[in-house]
């Protein structure tokens, strides 16, 4: 038996914690020991409490459980039966469901309301779930079997509670004090008892309580006894000595190693590697081991990758011969030894060359050979790498380069393909050298390569130009930068909340102080768990079984306890999955130890010289020697320190993040007292892990205890913590270089976001020429430099109605107190089921209200924080990209991506003269935001906002007072901000030389629509969507509810009784989201809904018509857009074609942008993974980003279109935005909208239409057709099924759609473009 095991059942206090779940079957620790009350149950109690068919509050008695032979059908009818009859159907729906428990009691009955965390939740009637899911036996009880058996248990306690018997106490064990109106009522049975004389115990139970303390103190006793001895064989496990000497399968090769051994002292170990070398060669290549990898299962893959990152991780942490031990476990073993790639042999033999231990490196290339790998480039870099350490005599090197040449690697690529830092690079030139003395490698210089793309020419070939620079001097940018490094430095960023602070009371701050008191009482907790933890690790990696023990020893024992303490910090009072939390605690872990490994090693003082160098390039007060872009100036100050920290595989993310969150459940306590003042000091868990419903799959939940919320709610402590990674940086981000390094200084960040565990985009990155990705490097870096500040006037006013009561029309999300509140009324007794369902619906719609509410809340009390925080401040948001090659800003509570609230507390924190024209583009960018005049041309609304100058004063000097009309302007607060911005310019003395800071926006007319016509040629749908020029703005969405009006009109002449009935209710509000997403890939089903959605917002709609409305009306829009954009269906029927046929040939579907970005689709068929281990429960999770797994075929058909748009409309912008640095714009983007100075908007259309000309004058369909022909007409195997997809692909890449006669060159003059 395991000592932790023992330690919990010898340990009173362990024995008295109370019991987490519930399960149909009595686990045999559990046997004998107390209920969730404390008291003692035997076993014989449980069987019979689990067996009972007794009604609620009936007592027991003892014997033998009723109902133990009854048939199972017949046990589950009575179950149906009390459950129809006694109402017993209510569900604990978290905090916001307490009101269930009050509305489905029947009058009348004794017993609390139901309070999640106290016994009437947490232990109430009835729990989403028991136990853990695995059990088959459990599952069959499912829900009634576990309300029986609360419910029995609940009787029990009020039994004991009714009698006064020295024998037995009543302890509330985990359990904070239950109210004076909340608790528990004794049975009327139970106090029914004769005048005078005192409440008394049945003799049976007597007498079988103690009967089962016996049978418990004489286990006990026997525990005791076995102590010594399982601990002695526990720490005997431990003093065995690790494994080095392999134990090879091949004959051959093991009677060579038993030779060398055997002979002499002075037998060279290098000459058996070379003799190794030649003499064995490998029976496995390169390829033929990529091919394994392809055939082998997920789970296998799973495996794998957490060896490899265990392999990995001992390495960093010092625990090479660990390592070295599990290595040759696996090996020996012939069915582990198949999970064993050439990459963790790899990984040992150089840990073993940066040590210069060359006999253990020749045991593991015995392994390599033994397997039967071929050695690769790493391989030889270990072995050269280790000679040149221990100085080995150069005919040895020789003949090692020699046997490396055979197989046909090149001398130069160990110096140019490998992440080598620059010290092994030392020791493996010096090895090279002493064999070859004139090699000498190519300097970093010579390997890079000019970018080839015609687009970029004039970025890159032409002159350059200097780079826009920042309203900073150099001083004020290197405080920024030590400020940033500061922060990063601490992983953690704390923030005053804008929440209403409570007042100071006596209550408050004791609180308080409890609070602070307990989290350095859980610091010293954790820790001691923590070093628990880490010893059963290292016992399971001893024995070659899953651990996560080397990530334990990555951070110290306080690092570790903050980390934790961090995240409990921001749990939320409803929980979280099991998974999640996990997933975050792990990530939260990698994210900590690669800062803290970059602050050990030597890159911080060549960062902050590099940086000092940079900020020349960007202040405005310093001059460099030559102009050039950010990228390019930072590489001309010296290469990187060393190689790039690989994430870890999201299997060992999870299984380390399962491990904290379990510490973290089991080790942190605090006495019940807290939660009420008469309370006991008897301990409870701070956190509880149930199970719960989502989307009928039962999933694990970790929950705070609701004693530990309360004491937060009254502490009301008004701070936030985040992330670093998650606020705007102080200064300039560091520009893009690599898809590994960029943006922040110390956090890392990916260049290409996807989900946690998809590696197939950044393999994509990393194997594509770096020139190749010079464009969206140098467009990313410049949106990151864009310098921003907060509009405080806006702020006040939004902070004013967020500390009030909010106000949900104007996007201000109302506090909880707003939230509607359940009905209180109890139902009879005889309610029908009807009337229970009724109410339930009702009670379940109101909890979906509050919890949205509470997610609205906190979104915007991040976002208002960091807004105050930074008010005063200039900052930077860096950007990276999704796989389609879209930019997002990186930190996500506080951006410009966000909605309209968002937008309008950002403006630039450079200004620029308003100039001639400035103004005016206020005024027309303010019509714009209020949506008055849609289809006006642009001299219109600048006429209209003339006429309505004193509405604009107006709600810029009394916005909350005066007439309150941009309020009902289409983006409010934007509006708004505009109002003030053009108030300031009008009142200026010259509002040409006005600087404004207001961000101006130019949207695309359905961006999408403009491309596929521009891809088309299509002369027709290019005035729809204003690609002609023209005197009025065309708006696609009116036209096409004009030409559906034309259908109705049609229809309802020959009768059609819906077309009769959508008479007067199409408009363009109903169509237009479905016409801007069918582009996108919206199928007629989600077309449907979004129509559906909207003809329900409709007054005067009859609702009985609704469902057949909206068939009928997404039939007509897709009619319509048939008719009118022709060329467009062709393409989107093209591409979904072609995808279909790569996903049913057994590949994703790839392609690269204009700009030279790889894409691929990373939607393939789940997989799921298993994590066992652990005291709470096993966590499965699937994933469909493997791209080693065959691909989902519809969602590879269905993605295609849109995604293939997307990355159009995403090199545009990037063309857009890197000729507008060359002309020295400040520009910024949000996918199809664009935004810069009202000086600067002119310039910024024109640089607009020419990128989009120029993008399309490129043969786009036709470069993607020979790709995907080149890219997947290869894959021809024997299957002839197979092979039938791949011909059938090729005919279709073949008949590439035919394009009309549409002039593209029209478009530079067409105004309305982006308007």
């Amino acid at each position: 038996m395991h000592p932790a095991l023992l330690k919990q059942l010898l340990d009173p206090a362990a024995r008295d914690e109370p019991i987490r779940r519930l399960s149909g079957r009595m686990p045999s620790p559990l046997r004998g020991t107390r209920c969730p009350l404390g008291v003692v149950v035997s076993e014989s109690f449980w069987r019979a409490a689990l067996h009972s068919r007794r009604s609620r509050g009936t007592p027991l008695r003892a014997g033998p459980a009723r109902g133990a032979g009854v048939d199972c059908r017949a046990r589950r009818r009575a179950q149906a039966r009390r459950a129809r009859a006694g109402g017993m159907s209510a569900l604990r729906w978290g905090h916001g469901a307490a009101g269930l428990g009050r509305a489905l009691w029947p009058a009348g009955r004794h017993g609390p309301p139901g309070q999640e965390g106290a016994l009437g939740g947490h232990w109430g009637r009835r729990r989403s779930s028991s136990a853990s899911p695995c059990e088959q036996e459990q599952d069959r009880r499912k829900d009634w079997g576990h309300a029986e058996l609360l419910e029995v248990l609940k009787a029990r306690v009020r039994q004991l509670q009714a009698e006064c018997v020295s024998e037995v106490t009543v302890k509330r064990v985990g359990l904070a004090r239950c109210s004076e109106a909340g608790g528990f009522q004794p049975s009327r049975k139970v106090l029914e008892v004769a005048p005078g004389s005192a409440p008394r115990l049945s003799r049976p139970w007597v007498d079988r309580l103690q009967k089962d303390k016996q049978i418990m103190q004489r286990r006990q006793q026997r525990l005791e006894a076995k102590l010594p001895k399982l601990q002695a064989r526990y720490l005997k496990a431990f003093k065995r000595p690790l494994r080095l000497e392999p134990q090879l399968l091949d004959e051959h090769l093991a009677t060579c190693l038993q030779s060398q051994e055997l002979g002499p002292p002075g037998s060279p170990w290098e000459d058996l590697l070379a003799r190794l070398l030649q003499e064995v060669p490998g029976r496995l290549g390169r390829q033929a081991e990529e091919a394994r990898l392809r055939a082998i299962s997920a789970q296998l893959r799973s495996q794998q990758q957490r060896i490899l990152a265990f392999l990995e991780c001992c390495l960093l942490t010092g625990h090479l011969p660990l390592a070295h031990h599990v290595l040759v476990t696996y090996h020996s073993r012939p069915q582990q030894q198949l999970q064993l790639t050439l990459a963790m042999y790899n990984t040992v033999m150089l840990g073993w060359a940066r040590k210069g231990s060359f006999k253990e490196l020749v045991y593991v290339f015995f392994m390599v050979k033994d397997a039967g790998l071929a050695p690769d480039l790493l391989s030889y870099a270990a072995a050269l790498q280790c000679m040149g350490r221990l100085d080995h005599k150069a005919s040895t090197i020789r003949r090692c380069l020699e046997q490396m040449a055979q197989d046909g690697l090149q001398l130069q690529d160990l110096f140019t393909s490998l992440p080598l830092c620059k010290e092994e690079q030392a020791m493996l030139l010096r090895a090279v050298c002493k064999a070859r003395p004139k090699f000498r490698p190519l300097p970093p210089g010579l390997q890079t390569q000019a970018n080839t793309s015609p687009l970029l020419r004039e970025i890159y070939e032409d002159h350059p130009v200097p780079f826009p620079k920042l309203p900073l001097p150099l001083k004020k940018l290197e405080s920024l930068f030590s400020e940033q490094l500061r922060l990063e430095t601490d992983t953690t960023i704390t923030v005053q909340s804008v929440e209403k602070a409570p007042k100071l009371t006596r209550a408050v701050l004791h609180a308080r102080r409890a609070l602070w008191r307990l989290r350095a009482q859980w610091q010293e907790t954790l820790c001691q768990a923590l070093q628990e933890a880490r010893a059963n690790e290292a016992h399971a990696a001893y024995e070659c079984r899953p651990s996560v023990y080397p990530f334990l020893c990555l951070l110290t024992d306080k690092e570790w306890a903050q980390l934790m303490l961090q995240a409990l910090q921001v749990l939320p009072p409803h929980g979280l999955p099991l998974l999640y939390m996990a997933q975050q605690l792990g990530l939260r872990a990698f994210n900590q130890y690669t800062v803290q490994r970059k602050l050990q090693g030597n890159q911080m003082r060549g960062l902050e010289r590099r940086y000092s160098e940079y900020l020349h390039l960007l202040a405005c007060d310093t001059e460099v020697a030559a102009p050039c872009l950010p990228r390019q100036h930072w590489e001309s100050l010296g290469s990187p320190e060393g190689p790039p920290e690989q994430p870890w595989p999201l299997p060992v993310v999870v299984q380390l993040g399962k491990q904290l969150a379990e510490m973290m459940v089991q080790a942190l306590e605090m006495p019940s007292c807290l939660a009420s003042p008469r309370g006991s000091q008897v301990p409870i868990r701070v956190l509880y892990h149930v199970y719960s419903f989502r989307s009928f799959r039962q999933i694990g939940i970790v929950k705070p205890h609701p004693a530990y919320v309360q004491l937060l709610e009254k502490a009301a402590e008004n701070r936030l913590t985040f992330q670093v990674a998650d606020v705007p940086m102080l200064c300039p981000p560091l520009p893009w270089t690599s898809p590994h390094s960029g943006a922040f200084l110390l956090s890392p960040t990916k260049l290409m976001r996807a989900v946690d565990g998809t590696v197939q985009h950044q393999r994509l990155l990393e194997s594509c020429p770096p020139a190749e990705l010079h464009g969206a490097l140098d467009a990313l870096t410049q949106l990151g430099n864009c310098a921003w500040r907060v509009n405080g006037k806006v702020l006040d006013l939004v902070l004013k109605l967020f500390t009030a009561k909010g106000c949900p029309r104007l996007g201000v999300p109302a506090p909880a107190s707003e939230a509607p509140r359940p009905p209180e009324t109890r139902l009879p007794l005889g309610a029908p089921p009807a009337s229970k369902a009724r109410l339930r619906r009702e009670l379940i719609r109101c909890l979906k209200v509050s919890r949205e509410m509470h997610s609205l809340r906190v979104e915007a009390l991040y976002r208002l924080s960091l807004a105050q925080h930074l008010r005063h401040r200039v900052f930077w948001l860096p950007h990276n990209m999704d796989f389609r090659g879209r930019a997002y800003p990186c930190p996500p509570h506080f951006n410009h991506l966000g909605s309209d609230l968002a937008r309008a507390l950002l403006e630039f924190a450079q200004g620029r003269p308003l100039g001639p024209h400035g103004l005016n583009w206020l005024k027309i960018h303010l019509i714009n935001l209020t949506g008055f005049k849609k289809r006006e041309p642009l001299q219109a609304r600048l006429a209209f906002a003339d006429e309505r100058m004193d509405d604009i004063l107006d709600a810029a000097d009394r916005p909350m007072t005066g007439r309150k009309w941009w309020m009902e302007a289409d983006e409010p607060w934007q509006a708004l901000a505009c109002c003030m911005e053009i108030t300031r310019a009008v009142r200026a003395p010259d509002p040409t030389a006005h600087v404004s800071h207001f961000p101006v926006h130019q949207d695309g007319s359905c961006n999408g629509l403009q491309h596929y016509t521009a891809l088309g040629r299509d002369a027709i749908g290019a005035a729809s969507v204003n690609l002609l020029p023209s005197d009025m703005p065309q708006d696609v969405y009116s036209g096409v509810a004009a030409q559906v009006e034309v259908f109705r009109r049609q229809d309802a002449r020959r009768g059609l009784q819906v077309a009769q009935v959508l008479e007067g209710f199409i408009s363009r509000k109903v169509v237009k989201q479905t016409v801007m997403t069918v582009v996108y890939g919206v199928t007629r089903y989600g077309g449907r809904l979004q129509i559906e959605k909207r003809l329900r917002e409709l007054r005067g709609f009859p609702q009985e018509f609704v469902w057949e409305a909206s068939h009928y009306l997404v039939r007509q829009v897709f009619h319509s857009l048939q008719e009118m954009f022709s060329g467009t269906r062709a393409i989107q029927r093209w591409l979904t074609e072609s995808a279909r046929l790569i996903a049913h040939s057994g590949s994703a579907v790839e392609w690269i942008t204009p700009l030279g970005i790889p894409i691929i689709q990373p939607y393939h068929r789940d997989c799921r993974y298993k994590v066992v281990g652990g005291s709470m429960q096993s966590l499965t999770y699937s994933s469909n980003s493997d791209s080693c797994q065959k691909p989902n075929a519809l969602k590879q058909k269905n993605g295609f279109p849109p995604n293939f748009i997307h990355s159009l409309d995403s090199s545009h912008m990037m063309l857009t935005a890197l000729h507008c640095y060359r002309k020295g714009l400040t520009f910024v983007s949000v996918h199809d909208c664009f935004w810069t100075h009202a000086a600067d908007v002119a310039v910024m259309n024109q640089v607009c239409r020419e990128q989009f000309v120029r993008l399309h004058n490129q043969p786009i369909l036709q470069d993607l057709s020979r790709f995907l022909a080149r890219r997947f007409s290869e894959h021809r195997s024997r299957n002839q099924s197979k092979n039938i997809w791949v011909t059938k692909l090729v005919d279709t890449l073949q008949s590439v759609p035919k394009t009309g006669d549409f002039d593209l060159e029209q478009v530079k003059q067409s105004t309305y473009f982006f308007s």
